[in-house]
């Protein structure tokens, strides 16, 4: 009997998380594939306007209508109390972000979908072994789309974990229709990538790579948020859902990201999952690190002893981020992952439907400086040596992190 594509990888999946996963060669296929699964075309999902473009391209392609909704100003992620009734009740279905491994309010959001009896879809890219009153972030909602490349480099790999296995086999089928066929110089190409990216970091050589790549117009952004060609992607709405018609938008940074792999990557990978346990430890000692800066919020540092920690990249605040971003680089510090302007502002009404209070989530996107954790010491020290000042929210005082939310009145009572 032949055994389903990438399934020692979704074992070992599996095995950490205790749900059935489905591997997929990346996070943003996973969620294609659970936005089908869940969610007819047509319909309405609340999600994060602080949140990657790739992730709006995808709920686009899936035929469904993006609606953004209030965020919390200290970490990015949907602000379930801020979200209006009415909103509430025209709403298909719920995606998460756990910004930077921030997680979301998924004890009140899964109640919410619970009373609504519509789905919770978990992004969980950026929350490997981020835990919410013991539980992992992937198993409070229908489904969670998880990323490889985020936590261990591998630059490719992903998963999608579901409650059953019958669901599981279902997906299979279905991520096996989208798959393209393996070339090896792509496999070639995803093995090499991360080793070639650790042997530039060592030999401190980020800054003149980087340069040198900005000088050649080898990187696709010019700026944190990809080129929308509004009149291209208005006329791929009459293909949705399709994941061909808006590939031009989801293949941006990771053109490979539903190739099948070889036995190359996927071994690759295997490797680096078994890594994974040392990389988070040594996220978290980065993580103590950086919450003890001045630029840290009071609710990362509240939380940072006892609390969910954001073991992808660490939230700073700071003033002239966008400054502070390109003298980072002189320091060796390429810091990604900047989501400004929010959603809404970047696609406009005609895309998404815009958030009620945009408020807090354009102070959060336009003074954010992801740090990365691994890298804590060398950030720490460029900006003391660039003198960042600090950056403080309009509200001067960090909600408690609470995973005992009252659960919501059902609707009609």
């Amino acid at each position: 009997m032949t055994m389903p594509y990438g399934s020692r990888l979704a074992a070992m999946m599996t095995r950490r998380i205790g749900r059935e996963c489905v591997y997929t060669p990346s996070a943003r296929l996973a969620l294609y594939l659970a936005l089908r699964r869940w969610c007819r075309p047509g319909g309405r999902v609340l999600m994060s306007p602080v949140n990657d473009d790739v992730i709006l391209f995808v709920v686009l392609a899936a035929g469904l209508r993006p609606v953004q909704a209030p965020v919390s100003q200290w970490d990015g992620n949907i602000d379930p109390a801020a979200v209006p009734e009415s909103t509430w009740r025209n709403v298909d279905a719920v995606l998460t972000t756990n910004l930077y491994g921030l997680p979301d309010r998924v004890v009140e959001l899964r109640r919410r979908c619970d009373v609504l009896g519509i789905p919770l879809i978990e992004d969980a890219a950026h929350a490997i072994g981020t835990h919410v009153d013991g539980q992992p972030i992937g198993t409070f909602g229908r489904a969670a789309a998880f990323s490889l490349s985020k936590h261990v480099a591998g630059m490719a790999g992903g998963f999608l974990a579901v409650e059953d296995a019958r669901t599981r086999r279902e997906l299979e089928l279905l991520r096996d229709d989208l798959l393209t066929p393996r070339r090896l110089r792509a496999d070639l190409s995803t093995t090499l990538r991360p080793l070639a990216r650790s042997a530039v970091r060592s030999l401190h050589l980020v800054r003149p790579v980087w340069r040198t790549m900005q000088r050649l117009g080898l990187l696709e952004r010019d700026d944190f948020r990809m080129a929308l060609h509004a009149p291209r992607l208005a006329g791929s709405a009459r293909h949705a859902p399709s994941l061909t018609a808006y590939e031009p938008w989801v293949r941006v940074d990771l053109h490979a990201f539903r190739s099948r792999h070889g036995a190359l990557v996927r071994g690759q990978l295997e490797l680096r999952m078994a890594m994974l346990d040392g990389d988070l430890a040594r996220r978290r000692a980065g993580v103590s690190l950086l919450s003890g800066t001045t630029w840290a919020s009071p609710a990362l540092r509240d939380r940072a002893a006892d609390g969910p920690q954001p073991l992808f990249r660490v939230p700073l605040l700071v003033h002239d981020r966008d400054a502070l971003l390109e003298r980072l680089v002189n320091h060796g510090v390429v810091a990604g992952y900047v989501y400004d302007p929010p959603l809404d502002d970047y696609a406009g009404a005609e895309f998404v439907e815009p958030s009620p209070d945009p408020s807090g989530a354009r102070w959060f996107a336009a003074h954010t400086l992801p740090a990365d954790p691994l890298l804590a010491r060398k950030v720490t020290n460029a900006l003391t040596k660039e003198r960042a000042t600090t950056a403080h929210p309009p509200v001067p005082t960090p909600p408690a992190f609470d995973t005992t939310t009252t659960p919501p009145t059902p609707l009609g009572q």
